[in-house]
C-alpha cells in the first residue's frame, strides 16, 4: 500500500533517466515524438507514486547538454513539448505543494522557455511535499566544472585559501548542494550507464536499471525499484556490524 514502507527504507530522494520514449515509438511504427508525449505521461505518473509514498526529492533527466547535438527538427519539437508541459502543469504541481527547480545551461533555451523555468521556480518556491528537479540541458561534468570555476574565482578573489579547496567546499557548489543526495537512481531502457547525469552526487546511490521503456513506467515497476532497494545494505564504506550499530543518520550521508 502506498506509504507503509518504513522509514529507514524509503529514499528520501530518488534521480532518474528517463530513457527509451524513442524507441516506444518506432515499436509501434509511430514518429518519435508520439513517444515523448506518451513519456511526459510517465513523469505525471512518477510524480504521483513519489509524492504518494512521501519521498521527499524526485530529480528527472529531462534533456542533456549532449542531446543539443540530435536532430534540429526533434530539439524543435522537444522545446514545443517541454514548453507546453510548463504551462499545463506548473498549476497543478503548485496545488500539490510540489517546488519546481530546474538544473543545467538554462542560458541555451529560447527565452520564452526560460522566463517560464524561472515563474514555475519563483511561484512553487514555498512549497514543502515534494522536490521536483529537472535536469535540462544538464551535464555531470559540466556541473563538476561550474563548482570547480566558483571555487576558483573565491582563490582569485582571496576569499578562500587554496587549502580549503576540498570535497565539502565542492560539493557546496554543485546543483543539489541543499538536498540530500540521491538514495536510489533508476534508468529504465535497458542500458546500464548513468551517461553524465549527477557524477558528482552519485557517489555512493544505489543503481537500479530496467529495460522496460519509460513510457511504459508505472507505479508497480517502481515499487519493484523501492523494494529493490529496501533489500540493499547501504555501508558508505564500513563494515556490516557497523553499519548495524551506527545511529540511522549516518546511513543518510
Amino acid at each position: 500500500m502506498p506509504g507503509d514502507m518504513p522509514a529507514p527504507y524509503l529514499p528520501r530522494h530518488v534521480a532518474i533517466i528517463m530513457d527509451g520514449n524513442g524507441r516506444w515509438a518506432q515499436q509501434r511504427r509511430r514518429p518519435r515524438m508520439i513517444g515523448h508525449r506518451a513519456g511526459a505521461r510517465a513523469v505525471n505518473r512518477s510524480i504521483d507514486f513519489c509524492l504518494e509514498r512521501g519521498i521527499a526529492a524526485l530529480t528527472l533527466f529531462a534533456f542533456s547538454s549532449e542531446n543539443w547535438g540530435r536532430p534540429q527538427e526533434e530539439v524543435d519539437a522537444l522545446m514545443k513539448l517541454f514548453l507546453g508541459a510548463l504551462d499545463r502543469e506548473v498549476d497543478e504541481l503548485d496545488r500539490r505543494g510540489v517546488r519546481v527547480r530546474f538544473i543545467g545551461e538554462r542560458s541555451r533555451f529560447a527565452a520564452g522557455i526560460a522566463q517560464r523555468m524561472e515563474n514555475a521556480e519563483r511561484r512553487t518556491a514555498g512549497n514543502a511535499a515534494m522536490a521536483l528537479n529537472i535536469a535540462a540541458s544538464y551535464g555531470g561534468r559540466q556541473d563538476i566544472a561550474h563548482a570547480a570555476r566558483q571555487l576558483a574565482e573565491q582563490v582569485a578573489a582571496g576569499t578562500l585559501a587554496p587549502e580549503q579547496v576540498d570535497e565539502q567546499a565542492l560539493s557546496r557548489h554543485v546543483a543539489l548542494a541543499d538536498l540530500p543526495a540521491p538514495d536510489l537512481f533508476i534508468r529504465t531502457g535497458g542500458d546500464t550507464r548513468i551517461s553524465n547525469f549527477l557524477l558528482w552526487q552519485l557517489a555512493y546511490t544505489e543503481l537500479w536499471f530496467t529495460d522496460v521503456l519509460w513510457p511504459d513506467v508505472d507505479a508497480g515497476l517502481l515499487q519493484q525499484a523501492l523494494d529493490d532497494y529496501a533489500r540493499r545494505e547501504r555501508r558508505f564504506g564500513l563494515t556490516s556490524a557497523q553499519v548495524a550499530t551506527a545511529p540511522t543518520e549516518s546511513n543518510s550521508q
